[in-house]
């Protein structure tokens, strides 16, 4: 299977895990825990790996700022317990996709997608080495509904991919900083977004720009605008990227990708017309 391949499945799909992030039932359910701010976020997201202290989260989210993590973590284990937040995450997530999908939570074509997407997430299920965020969530039970299921796979399958790409972008040289500034630069995510949802301080963000141009990979002057080589680099994270998560996707063949992007893609494009969902 062609690399390429792993990473338009994934992307397809990928809106049917993020929503978990943004919406409203999610929101509601932490904060009926007495979680608050982005305690939700960092504490939902980091309990499949037990109450890990802040440094945990740190090194397996990798490129918000140390302090914003801080903030929520271990406070948020002080407040509620680990299984009481999983299943909030999972109440949210069942409670956002009915709403934006509807009747196609009980459909056929739902059954197909979670068959698809189950197939992958249980082969990357096999492959847990150096991938500890993927791990935790790897050891959570699977739902029984179809929607659930779709999702929970596709969650596995961004988290597999997430620890693959966090391996490249150590192996190409950059800190967590310094990741979100190069993602600004490829223009796929405004900096504004980066800057508020990963909390760096105006300093310290034009010391990881710095940092950068003297290393030759953004333009000395002017916006953030990756150089030759910097496009070059980003290139080679994101192709070793795709090389890594391709293993979860070669049982189901090019055809069966195809298909799930098929019966995914309406539904992405109707969790993202809904509005709630924000760039990540």
């Amino acid at each position: 299977m062609e690399p390429m391949i792993a990473r338009r499945t994934w992307r397809t799909a990928e809106p049917i895990h993020g929503m978990i992030y943004f919406s409203p039932e999610a929101s509601a359910e932490y904060e009926a825990l007495g979680l608050t701010g982005q305690m939700g976020y960092f504490a939902s997201r980091a309990a499949p790996m037990g109450t890990v202290p802040a440094e945990v989260v740190i090194a397996t989210f990798f490129n918000f700022r140390p302090a914003l993590v801080r903030e929520s973590i271990p406070e948020a284990w002080n407040r509620t317990t680990r299984d009481e937040i999983l299943a909030a995450r999972v109440r949210g997530a069942d409670g956002a996709l009915r709403r934006s999908l509807g009747a196609a939570v009980e459909s056929p074509e739902m059954v197909d997608a979670a068959e698809l997407a189950t197939l992958g997430a249980m082969t990357a299920c096999e492959h847990l080495d150096g991938r500890p965020l993927f791990a935790g969530h790897a050891s959570l039970p699977w739902p029984d509904a179809p929607h659930l299921r779709l999702w929970h796979a596709q969650t596995l399958l961004r988290e597999f991919r997430g620890d693959g790409h966090i391996a490249a972008l150590l192996t190409a040289g950059l800190t967590g900083l310094e990741a979100a500034i190069s993602h600004v630069a490829t223009g796929e995510v405004p900096g504004a977004v980066m800057l508020s949802t990963r909390a760096w301080p105006a300093d310290e963000w034009q010391a990881g720009v710095e940092g950068l141009r003297a290393r030759g990979l953004l333009k000395a002057d002017g916006d953030l605008t990756l150089t030759e080589r910097g496009r070059e680099q980003r290139q080679w994270i994101e192709d070793a990227t795709d090389a890594a998560s391709v293993v979860a996707y070669e049982p189901l063949g090019d055809d069966g990708c195809a298909r799930l992007r098929a019966l995914a893609r309406p539904w992405s494009k109707t969790i993202v017309d809904s509005g709630f969902l924000r760039p990540t």
